[in-house]
């Protein structure tokens, strides 16, 4: 049994790339199913997968007979409509330990733009469970993904990992205090209803804004989210008409085009007589065409934007970080170790498969004899050696074969598995 893994996260591949390569949580299982259909053939039989992606990363995991990285490669660049080569030169290519490594290290956010947030788990949980709705998800994958878990709750209990992070929604509340002197005098807009969204909210609602709107496909939703904080509510259809009522509009939705417009934002802003406006877009792929960022009076930001401002209070994690690496070593080990006996399932289960038919010849060889009359006794003791012959009949044909030294090699192995004394 092998694992591989392959992907392109914020340090690998551009917002634009990454975006080209978005899975919808809701749409996940049609993918799974497309992804192990591509492996339908003799050389990769029953192949699991899961996909994780987030705003900052894609990733293939699978776990199967044999290793199919290039295959896998193919696959994602034809669903992102890229050529493999491109694909290629911003992802990379994980195998067994590697793979482990890897899986823990994400979970237990070391691998994040936002080093120590918490939210990549709740992901990871997330992709786990639709990669099992979709039946894509063997024991190999839930092994690893189960201990990715307990790793990173190791992490979180005995590091101080997540001290010190500025996430993503406060650092778009950090920078728009730079654009605007009184953030109690704003007006927010916020598009979408899901969870970035909703750690958006909650840290502007800290600053006291004038007033926050939730624009949302479902009314019902939005609805949901503003009763928590005393917001307004909107839908998705009315944002551009009142687009220019909004000081700051911070934006993550699973749209795959763009909601907001360049001439959406240029009406705006005439009606807003050229205040400035504060965009930050979340999502991946884009909500806000990125041609709002030449605008004059526009201060767009994109989640790769932010990188700079979330690394903040980095230096004083990295004794953390090597706390959690030795953690994550450990739990590597344990995982390959696991794997490596999960390796010899398929020898173990050809051994009783050949085993037992012997037994059912032998058994009904032994009963044509019994009709016949024979003695119980000789009938018995003729199935005894009938079956430790077989048994004994490649061992015996081994010992007789090859040289000197492989018949040593082979004598001192049949001696460990034949001629062991019960304690």
């Amino acid at each position: 049994m092998s694992v591989w893994a392959l992907g392109l996260n914020h340090t690998t591949a551009p917002l634009d790339l990454r975006g080209r390569f978005a899975f919808a949580i809701d749409q996940m299982a049609p993918t799974l199913q497309s992804l192990r259909r591509s492996f339908g053939d003799h050389r990769h039989p029953e192949v699991e997968a899961a996909i994780i992606s987030t705003c900052n990363r894609t990733e293939i995991y699978c776990a199967g007979e044999h290793a199919a990285l290039d295959h896998t490669f193919e696959w994602l660049a034809e669903s992102g409509g890229v050529a493999p080569r491109l694909l290629r030169s911003h992802a990379y290519a994980l195998q067994d330990d590697d793979v482990a490594r890897h899986a823990f290290r994400v979970a237990s956010g070391l691998d994040s733009m936002v080093l120590g947030e918490a939210q990549i788990l709740g992901q990871m949980k997330d992709a786990v469970r639709a990669a099992e709705t979709a039946g894509a998800l063997g024991s190999t994958l839930n092994q690893l993904f189960q201990r990715s878990f307990a790793v990173a709750k190791e992490v979180r209990t005995a590091t101080e990992i997540g001290a010190h992070s500025i996430s993503m929604a406060a650092a778009s509340v950090r920078l728009a205090a730079q654009v605007f002197e009184d953030l109690r005098e704003t007006r927010v807009l916020f598009v979408g209803a899901g969870e970035m969204i909703d750690l958006a909210v909650t840290h502007f609602a800290a600053k006291q804004p004038k007033s926050m709107v939730i624009a949302n496909r479902t009314l019902e939703r939005g609805e949901k989210l503003a009763s928590h904080f005393g917001a307004e509510a909107m839908r998705l259809a009315d944002l551009p008409a009142r687009l220019a009522e909004f000081d700051i509009v911070v934006s993550c939705t699973a749209s795959t085009l763009p909601l907001i417009g360049l001439g959406a934002v240029e009406r705006a802003l005439k009606l807003r007589k050229h205040r400035p406006m504060f965009m930050v877009d979340l999502a991946v792929p884009r909500d806000i065409e990125p041609e709002v960022k030449a605008l004059e009076d526009v201060y767009l930001y994109t989640v790769d934007d932010l990188a700079q401002v979330v690394q903040e209070g980095q230096a004083h994690r990295q004794a953390a970080v090597a706390q959690a690496e030795v953690i994550i070593d450990a739990g590597v080990q344990s995982f390959m170790h696991w794997l490596d006996k999960r390796r010899a399932v398929p020898l173990i289960q050809q051994l009783h498969a050949q085993t037992d038919e012997w037994r059912q010849a032998e058994l009904a060889r032994a009963r044509r004899m019994l009709a016949k009359g024979e003695p119980v006794e000789a009938v018995l003791d003729a199935m005894s050696r009938a079956l430790t012959q077989k048994m004994l009949h490649g061992a015996m044909a081994e010992l007789h074969a090859g040289d000197a030294e492989s018949r040593e090699h082979t004598a001192q192995a049949i001696s460990r598995l034949f001629l062991r004394k019960e304690r």
